[in-house]
């Protein structure tokens, strides 16, 4: 790792040393596993495959001035996932062991976080499945609590400088009482295709409106939508979008 640009690291996926694990089987949550394997092994019928049981989060640890490694608000993205199982009725997991597996699988990958000044961060990436086999439309009996972690740069390369948007007009992303308040992979398979025409037409990403008139703004793309007015911090109040931990904050 010491031959790495962190100026120039792209924000995508790296491999690093270890990923850890926890497993829900018969009614209750394992202990916590450490692995050097990137690959997990799944029934061919489990429902996370085939009904959609999946939510997933995604925090940062970032080394600050002093040499010291922090994560932001670690407890908000347990609860988020919290929120996410319920929503699709999987396992719920403890905030003790969402921290208890973040902190392992950061401490066990310390020499891949980057160092203080370069915009750089260690992305940490929880995943949660519903592993049991099923054809019909039921909740799995069994979980698996991942998290694995890769270096990254900003998600936005440029850093903080303006962008072109394009305003989907023929695509929601989510819509209103369904799955957009929370964190599942269905969401953002709802959005690919905008994004690609967004790309397409020479813009950076995408802005929805609210599914329901088409006159509001909802979020984009990669984010929550916000501005500034005066002195007042304005962010839209919608049924359909994903609380974002950093908006929430600010």
């Amino acid at each position: 790792m010491n031959t790495v640009d962190w100026k120039t690291l792209p924000f995508g996926y790296y491999d690093t040393d270890y990923n850890v694990r926890c497993y829900y089987r018969d009614g209750k949550w394992g202990k916590v596993e450490l692995s050097s394997s990137k690959d997990i092994s799944i029934h061919m019928a489990a429902t996370c495959l085939h009904y959609g049981q999946e939510g997933f989060e995604g925090l940062k640890a970032y080394t600050g001035k002093d040499g010291k490694v922090r994560i932001f608000r670690v407890d908000e993205n347990a609860k988020r996932m919290q929120n996410t199982a319920n929503r699709v009725l999987m396992a719920v997991p403890p905030v003790e062991l969402f921290r208890e597996m973040v902190h392992t699988v950061v401490k066990a990958n310390a020499r891949f976080i980057p160092p203080y000044g370069h915009g750089a961060t260690l992305y940490i990436r929880p995943l949660l499945i519903g592993t049991s086999p099923e054809v019909g439309v039921k909740p799995s009996d069994e979980y698996l609590l991942l998290m694995f972690v890769t270096p990254v740069g900003p998600y936005f390369k440029d850093g903080f400088k303006p962008v072109d948007m394009m305003i989907s007009r023929n695509f929601d992303r989510a819509a209103p009482q369904g799955t957009g308040t929370v964190k599942v992979g269905g969401n953002y398979a709802a959005s690919l295709l905008s994004l690609a025409e967004a790309k397409k037409l020479g813009y950076s990403s995408t802005i929805y409106l609210d599914a329901k008139e088409k006159k509001y703004i909802d979020e984009c793309g990669p984010a929550n939508f916000f501005g500034i007015k005066g002195k007042t911090y304005v962010t839209p109040k919608s049924e359909s979008i994903l609380p974002s931990i950093t908006n929430k904050s600010l």
